[in-house]
């Protein structure tokens, strides 16, 4: 085994334009085409007290002719020393910092040695290594992100997992527009660039997650390659409530980055798309566009319930313009929560958060309704209604959403 100050790791550059080879199109056709040209791939294991199988998954990678770096994350049970005899980098961090700062420090360390790409794979036996140039192979779209989509369908994969996987993928969606399968496998091919340029807020559990949308943010396509995955030997660190905590906190910072439209650095320029306001010399093509984007029975749902909590909100003038605005933001369809929002029209949904409101300031009901009496204390219903519709807009919305999401669900099939 060698350390990160020696070995004999070879980098094998990116031929230029001029000496890429030339290929016909397959068709008999005398037109020709540039093959797609694979990055340099460093292939990384992050440990962390791994020490029985990191061995067996390191030998696999070996075995597919990748160069290996191992890098421990401040583990006790001397992984590393498992390694000896095997011709691999390794790295320490002291004490354990989390696998996003693993990540990154692997990132810096491909970054000297000349690697544009690292691919990551779990040390417990997960991922098969021998399918790392699956992964390779589908990163046709040079620079880019490609995951690692694992076939989660066996009596074996614990129930949590799947719905771990679908949760995330949800707020991945909201957060940057793309339908992932699986937002959460740790089988990944990343470009050095965009963990060597990009702030990261996240060095644990959730950065990957982060470095997912950030990626998409920068402009990466993010494509996907299918996995198998095993569970036999897999050794979980995650820690129920500090970890889910930590999602929450990311997730929250994400959507509000996203609601705010802070612009992010491009790493390349997104393939250009017709833009909304152009359809408009279209009215039915418009009209079809709105009615048909973002309409799984999830996405259908939340654009209900999120049409419903802004409904309920004391802005009437401009409730429509802020729902198209979030909605646009967030990956929702629009019309869905523009016609959601049609609920809370006066006076019923605004009369019961004055309501509530009310009972939330003073421990008792509204009685009072004299003309005399709301015109002089009319701010003070705007108030209970802002209060009120806290409450009222979120429960209402649920009420909405949930049947709307079990509905489309049983028509689509």
């Amino acid at each position: 085994m060698t350390e990160f100050s020696s070995g004999n790791i070879s980098v094998h550059p990116r031929p230029s334009p001029a000496e890429r080879p030339l290929a016909g199109d397959g068709r008999g056709c005398t037109g020709r085409k540039e093959d797609p040209i694979e990055p340099s791939v460093l292939l990384v294991i992050p440990v962390y007290n791994h020490a029985r199988t990191l061995r067996g998954v390191v030998e696999a990678a070996l075995g597919e002719g990748f160069p290996v770096l191992v890098v421990d994350d401040g583990s006790t049970d001397a992984p590393l020393e498992t390694l000896r005899g095997l011709d691999v980098r390794s790295h320490r961090l002291e004490p354990n910092q989390g696998k996003g700062a693993a990540l990154l420090a692997a990132a810096g360390i491909a970054e000297e040695l000349g690697f544009e790409a690292i691919l990551t794979l779990d040390a417990d036996g997960q991922h098969d290594p021998r399918e790392a140039h699956r992964l390779v192979a589908t990163a046709s779209d040079w620079p880019c992100l490609v995951l690692g989509i694992r076939a989660m369908e066996g009596p074996e994969v614990p129930g949590s997992s799947r719905f771990g996987r679908a949760f995330s993928n949800f707020w991945v969606h909201l957060e940057c527009g793309l339908k992932l399968r699986d937002t959460q496998s740790g089988y990944r091919l990343y470009p050095v660039a965009l963990l060597r340029n990009t702030r990261f807020l996240t060095r644990r559990y959730t950065f990957e997650i982060e470095a997912l949308v950030r990626g998409a943010w920068a402009g990466l396509p993010v494509l996907e390659a299918p996995i198998s995955v095993s569970y036999r030997d897999r050794i979980t660190h995650f820690r129920m409530f500090k970890d889910n905590l930590r999602l929450t906190g990311l997730h929250s910072f994400l959507i509000t980055r996203s609601l705010l439209g802070w612009p992010a650095r491009k790493l390349r320029e997104p393939k250009p798309e017709v833009a909304l306001w152009e359809t408009l010399r279209h009215p039915m093509t418009l009209l079809r566009r709105l009615a048909t984007e973002h309409a799984s029975p999830m996405e259908l749902a939340t654009a209900i319930g999120l049409g419903v909590f802004i409904g309920a909100l004391p802005i009437i003038p401009f409730g429509i313009a802020l729902i198209l605005y979030v909605h646009h933001r967030l990956h929702l369809n629009k019309l869905a929560g523009v016609a959601a929002s049609n609920v809370c029209v006066a006076p019923f949904v605004p009369f019961l958060c004055v309501e509530v409101g009310y009972f939330m300031r003073h421990g008792r009901w509204l009685t009072d309704f004299s003309p005399q009496a709301l015109l002089n204390e009319i701010h003070l219903r705007i108030l209970d209604w802002a209060l009120g519709s806290l409450v009222v807009g979120p429960v209402l919305g649920l009420v909405l959403a949930v049947p709307a999401y079990f509905i489309v669900k049983a028509w689509r099939r």
